[in-house]
Parts: structure tokens; sequence; C-alpha cells
């Protein structure tokens, strides 16, 4: 049998076929649909199953990577969403945090709630902050506002978020079974269900957002799921979550929120599989495709994660500006820089990069396919790092002719510069982008960059990977083969897993360890209970338990690792405390306010490889010399190398061109490449030393 995985992203979206039995791989890359996603997914497998030799009676499982829920509520292709609140409450959505991202801008703006405060209706009832009933629910009034809604509205989800329902969600719970019962077609999303943290602001935008996208979603896997029947397929269909763990449609369309950064993630603990095998625990993530890019940390040999982040960001790099979305996602900072990200000339008379993108419709002006504005794509075509004749290995000609012209039209000419220099700054202007956010991003989380290692991918990725490395003085970057669809191959890695949490205050000097160990088990029957429904069960799921803990009274947290016993807690909080705060320590006592499990399955390919062999033939690599312009040497005569003929232990001197179908290595003057025992291209970069 074999297994397929198709990431979808803004530009082009990523397939890689592979056989159960011996890990070999097929990889294939070609233009998302924006018009009708599934168009490219259908085109993907059935490019696979040609190239492989394959009928799709022999696909036992397709899992997905995809972005729609990310696109949908950026750009607010949601449906129309209703909400039931607690009476008095109705304005939540529009207080927000009552804090400013930015102290000084008299214009500041925020986005829009995906509920409108015409659509939000309010119910009579009161849970108390310790979970103790106080005002009955108005079921009369909840059944009269659900019909409202839908009738004089034409909601086609609803959101129900009432007060402290994270300590207590039976008014939420039988708030749902009224609106089911009364209109049963009507999607409904419950706050304590979706996420059932503390401060209801963010639960609720959590929630309202989960309603917002669900019709969209369930179309959407509905879709692609009948077209997969249609030709045959009748394996598994399976999508990746934010957090890095597969799940069923099922828990999909029932959690869409979860699926915000779908495919990057797979990405990400890639990456870290990639360390694994490496020996490198510590590196940074770079993933860059045609719309973004995108940079994660591995410490210790685990992506970091967290259970926050912000979606459709009036400013992209200010935190507070977008929506909070509380869900387990591995931390990732996101730049709107890629191959498609539309270069121009500001106000100031400086070359800006992104973050609108050409998508993959028209896509590059080099893409002949109706753009005219200047791209990352272009300006590399232009400086010589792309071959306009070997992009995606032949199979998409480039005009390089016209990457010029878009580039004389939009840069060079309003500055007064000959194209090649323009070209420099649009490739050099995302070089100092993306190198800057990963600063900041690491430093916000203690992460030093010159004691690790980067791990490079993405079709855009590896052509500035080693110049960003050397801006953040990271001493080596390793390239995996198939860099270009890593994402992709990731999806095969990735194990069924399931996360939930719950806030709960408890002083930890009066747990009871009884206490404790019930609160963990009935999150631990809930997350059994979802990969129950993917056929896993029993010995095969492995439990990890988290708590964040704080000194009584402080206003945020710390996670820390949890056993199967309250014991040792204190100490575990102690350092993680004393890591972040230095030697401060506070006479306190301390408190868990948080608690989390994740119940995960075995991890697909664990122990084994993936095998290239039919693409790798070692042999003789040069392809020929190119024009490529260095800013140490100028226009030079490049090296150009085949990635699939260099032979384990081959060393490439800088400078070079390292070719391969989905993506192209970049080295310049003083930067040496090496193909390890592993196939991965493995760059010590020039002028950057670990410390």
């Amino acid at each position: 049998m074999h297994r397929i995985a198709v990431d979808i992203g803004g530009t082009f979206t990523d397939c890689v076929l592979m056989d159960e039995a011996t890990g070999a791989v097929t990889l294939h890359k070609l233009l998302t649909t924006p018009d009708d996603p599934s168009d490219a997914v259908l085109a993907g497998v059935d490019a696979l199953l040609r190239a492989g030799g394959v009928d799709i009676a022999d696909i036992s499982t397709l899992v997905h990577g995809t972005t729609l829920v990310t696109n949908a509520l950026i750009e607010r292709k949601g449906s129309r969403t209703g909400m039931l609140v607690t009476a008095g409450m109705r304005d939540i959505l529009d207080i927000g945090r009552e804090r400013r991202y930015d102290l000084f801008d008299l214009r500041l703006a925020y986005p829009q709630p995906v509920v409108p405060r015409s659509l939000r209706r309010e119910i009579g009832e009161r849970i108390g902050f310790d979970g103790t009933r106080g005002e009955a629910l108005d079921a009369k009034a909840v059944v009269a506002a659900a019909r409202d809604l839908v009738e004089g509205e034409g909601i086609e989800a609803l959101a129900i978020c009432f007060l402290n329902s994270y300590a207590n969600d039976a008014h939420e719970q039988e708030a749902a079974r009224l609106v089911r019962e009364a209109l049963p077609d009507l999607l409904v999303s419950t706050s304590a269900e979706v996420f059932p943290y503390v401060r209801e602001y963010e639960r609720w935008t959590t929630a309202t957002m989960n309603a917002y996208v669900q019709p969209l979603v369930n179309r959407y896997i509905a879709h692609i799921d009948e077209r997969l029947a249609g030709i045959g397929f009748g394996g598994q269909f399976y999508i990746m979550t934010s957090s890095g763990g597969m799940v069923t449609q099922a828990t999909a369309r029932r959690f869409p929120i979860r699926l915000l950064e779908s495919g990057p993630a797979a990405g990400a603990l890639m990456s870290a599989h990639h360390g694994k095998v490496g020996g490198i625990d510590n590196l940074l993530s770079f993933d860059m495709g045609g719309t973004t890019a995108k940079g994660a940390l591995v410490r210790d040999g685990r992506a970091l994660r967290k259970y926050e982040l912000e979606v459709a960001r009036v400013h992209e790099f200010k935190a507070g500006s977008g929506l909070p979305a509380k869900a387990p996602v591995i931390d990732m900072i996101e730049i709107g820089a890629g191959g498609g990200s539309i270069a121009a000339v500001d106000e100031r008379g400086v070359i800006g990069v992104g973050p609108r993108s050409a998508g993959a419709k028209p896509g590059p002006a080099c893409y002949g396919r109706g753009g005219t504005e200047p791209t990352l794509t272009d300006a590399n075509l232009v400086l010589g790092y792309y071959d306009a004749a070997s992009f995606l290995g032949g199979k998409m000609g480039l005009d390089l002719a016209a990457a010029r012209a878009a580039i004389d039209k939009r840069v060079a000419g309003p500055l007064g510069i000959e194209t090649l220099r323009a070209a420099w700054g649009i490739h050099e202007a995302v070089n100092e982008s993306v190198a800057s956010a990963f600063r900041i991003h690491a430093s916000e989380r203690a992460f030093d960059y010159r004691r690790s290692s980067m791990v490079a991918f993405g079709g855009s990725g590896p052509a500035h990977a080693v110049r960003i490395a050397g801006k953040l003085n990271v001493p080596r970057v390793v390239l995996p083969p198939g860099a270009g669809v890593m994402s992709a191959l990731g999806l095969l890695r990735s194990p069924f897993s399931f996360e939930v949490a719950r806030s709960q205050r408890t002083r930890l000097d009066t747990l009871d360890p009884a206490a404790y160990a019930e609160a963990f088990a009935a999150m631990e029957r809930n997350a059994r209970g979802i990969l129950a429904d993917a056929g896993i069960s029993g010995k095969d799921v492995a439990i990890e338990r988290r708590l964040d803990m704080r000194y009584e009274g402080q206003g945020y947290e710390l996670e820390v690792a949890a056993g199967a016993t309250p014991d040792g807690l204190a100490e575990a909080f102690g350092d993680a405390y004393g890591a972040v705060f230095s030697s401060i320590r506070l006479d306190e006592p301390l408190e868990i306010v948080n608690w989390k499990l994740e119940a995960s399955g075995p991890e697909p390919m664990a122990g084994r490889a993936f095998r290239f062999d039919r693409d790798f033939v070692p042999g003789s690599a040069l392809k020929g010399e190119r024009a490529a312009y260095l800013p140490e040497s100028g226009v030079t005569a490049v090296p150009v190398l085949d990635r699939y003929r260099l032979r384990v232990g081959a060393v490439v001197e800088g400078p070079a061109i390292i070719e391969e179908r989905e993506s192209t290595l970049v080295i310049g003057h003083g930067d040496t490449a090496t193909i390890d025992q592993h196939l991965n291209l493995v760059v010590d970069v020039r002028g950057a030393t670990a410390s």
C-alpha cells in the first residue's frame, strides 16, 4: 500500500507519494488553483500515480495540510455567524483587552470581530467564577434568539459564549442541545468545547472564529472527499492540525480553528526530525514558499509550542493588532515574504517587498500568466539564481524578459538605477526582513541562534537561507533532500494527536493527589476518545501532561511538565522561573492555572528514513555555468550542479548554485556545502562561528 500527502500553499501545492513498505517517495509540485483548491489536489494525485506507476486503489491514506482557515479569516470569507452571549456581555468582543499595541499611534486600528454586534443576542443566565450556578438558563430565550438569527438574519453558524463556562459548561451545553433540537441544520460551537480557558475575550473570539469558518471547512472537506471518491479513492482522508498532529475529518470539522497553521506545522516537525537524526538539539526551522516565510524554534529536540496566536493583524509585526485564537500551535513567526511577494518603492523611496503576493494567479511576471508586478521570484531570475529553462525540473518555463520589464517599470525606473541593482535590492530586502523578524522571535524566547543550526526548506527557502544565516550568525545550514516539498513530507511523519486543555485555578499547597489525578483523568478520557475515532487506543496512545503555573496573584504563567503525581511540581516551576527571570524567587504560594494533556498515537515511519533512490543517482554533477550576481564580485560565472548527482561526502566550494526540481540552493564566496550520509546538503556559512 501507499500513502499520499498534499500541502496546499498560497502559490504552490506540494504532493508526495510514499511506498509504505520501502519508504520510497515520489515528489511533485504544481501551482495552486485558488478558485477551487481541489483541482490542484486531484491534478497532483494524478501526477503522482502516473509517476509512481501506482493505481488509486493502492492508496491507503491521504493526509492533507491547508491554509484555508487562515485565508478565510484574513480575507473575511467565512460564513454569516451569530452569537448567544450572557446578558450584559454583548460588547466584550468590541472592548477586547483594553490595551493599545502602539502607545503613540493616534490612528490605531483593530480588526473587526467576525460576528458583528447586530448578530449577537443576550441570554439570561449566570455561572459563578467558581463554577456554581447562579441565574438559571432562559431556555425559551435561547430558542427564540437562535430562530431570529436564522430566519431574520440568515446565519449559517452560531457561537454560544457564556461567562465562566470554562469553570462549568452546563449552560453552554444545554443551550447547544436546545438549538440543535430546534434547528438541526445550524452548526453550533460552544466556547468551552472549543477551548475552555479563563479570560472570556480570548475564549469567545476563538469560539466565534471556529463557528465562522465551520461551514466553509465542512464544504471544503466534503468537496475534496467527493472528488477523491470520484476517482476511486477508498482509503482514509486525514487533516493536519496547527499543533503538528493528524486528526480525522470529523474532528477537523468540529474544531476547524485548530487548522490555522496546518501545513507549516508539518515542516517545523520535520525540521525537528532532521535535527534528531543529525544530532542537533537546537535549531531554527526556516520555511519560505511562494507567499510567506515561517520561522520556528526547536529546543532540546522539540519544536516550541504555544496556546495562542493572532490572526488578521492590522499591523503585520505588532502583537496585539490581530484577533487572538486560543488553540495549541507550533510557535512560529510568519512574515509576508515569499517568491510571489510583490516589490514596490514606498513613500520614503525605499524598496519594500510584501506582504502582498501575486499568488498562483496571476503569479510573478516571469510565470507568463498575466502578472505585471515585480516579485521576489522575478528578482531571483534576473540575478541568475534561477534558470528559466529548468524551473520545476523544466516543467514550467519562466519569462526572463517579463521579469526584467516588471522590475524596470516598478522599481528600477522610479529609483533611477539599473535592473540588476534593483533585483539585488529586492532580494536583500527580503533577507533583512526575515533576519530581523527571526532575531526578535529568538530574543523573546531566550534562544541563541549562534549555538544552533538552520534547517531550510520550501520552494524559495534554499535560495535565501545561507545569506540569512550569515546575518543571524548561524554557523550551519541543513537542506534536506526534497527541501522544496518538506512540509508535505512532514505530513507523512506526523502522528495522530489531540490536545485538550482547561482552566482551573488550584493552589499547589492545597492540591490533593486524588483531585490532581482526576483532573487529568477526565481530560485523558476526552483525548483518548478523539484518537479512538481514528482507530488508535490502548497502549498505542502516549499521554503527555503539562501545567501552566505562577506565583499566586501574578498575571501570566509559565509552562512546566507534569507527571502522574504532583510530586516535584514546585521544583520544576522554580527551575522554569529561574531560567526566565534569572535568580529571582518570590516567597509566595504557587498556583496552577491551566491544565493541558496531549494524547498521541505512534509516529509513522518511526526509526525509518524516506528513500529517494529513484532520484539520487551519483555521477557527474556539473551541469555548466551561469552568470549570477554576487555582491562580493558582481556578475560572476557560477558553477551549476545537479543535486541528484552529488555523491555522499561530496564537497562544493562556493560560489555555486545547486539545483533540484523543487528548489535551488545558492551559496556564496567562502561557503562550503557537503553531502552527508542522509543526503542532506550541509552548508558551513562563511564568517558565522558558534559561540
